[in-house]
């Protein structure tokens, strides 16, 4: 098995690596199109910071379309972790509009202030997650006392969705987790949620 991280300069990508290569990975940073080849399995895009500045960067590294054919057409998996699930979506609101991947249509918005009663935004630490109509191995082993850590003012809307997914309440619901097809999201960082986020990992890479 080998994976690909796509390294878009915002984030830290050395804590994905060292997730993937405690479960036993061998890992490709992929700094242009040309390091996608056909031997990766698996594709991992995370990363921190604004929707519009990332989708930029993408564009600078002449990667969107490239990742589009391993996506859509060699249906190659996909996990989106934090603004990287975010990307998969079909557009964002933070700093102006801004087209998506659109591998999902899900839609990107800010927390409203006026849902938030004493809550500060950014959602910034632990929280629970609940799984929704999920009957795939990508939650197994994951239930309401699991906690993943996210740090975010962003959210993905819960639409679209009608299984297969998890949301997260703070202030309201929002989509926290996804999987449709290929293509996998979490809002939270699993490298950065211990067991929990290991376990989610793994399910990731082993999920048929």
């Amino acid at each position: 098995m080998k994976v690909g991280i796509i390294n878009f300069k915002m984030g830290n990508i050395n804590s994905v690596k060292n997730a993937l290569e405690y479960l036993g990975c061998q890992t490709v940073i992929i700094n242009n199109r040309d390091h996608l080849k056909d031997e990766i399995s698996h594709i991992i895009l995370p990363g921190v910071g604004s929707f519009k500045d990332a989708m930029n960067n993408l564009r600078s590294m002449l990667i969107i379309e490239k990742l589009r054919e391993e996506v859509l057409i060699k249906k190659k998996k996909i996990l989106g972790i934090c603004l990287g699930m975010q990307l998969l979506g079909s557009s964002s609101t933070e700093d102006g509009f801004t087209n998506g991947l659109s591998f999902v249509e899900n839609k990107v918005t800010r927390f409203n202030i006026e849902d938030m009663g004493n809550l500060q935004i950014p959602h910034i630490g632990f929280n629970n997650i609940k799984v929704i109509k999920s009957n795939n191995k990508f939650f197994s082993n994951v239930d309401e006392k699991s906690n993943f850590y996210f740090v975010h003012s962003y959210k993905m809307d819960v639409e679209n969705f009608s299984q297969n997914f998890a949301t997260c309440n703070y202030g309201i619901d929002f989509l926290a987790a996804f999987q449709k097809d290929n293509i996998y999201g979490t809002q939270f960082h699993p490298e950065k949620s211990q067991s929990c986020g290991i376990e989610l990992i793994f399910n990731f890479l082993n999920n048929k």
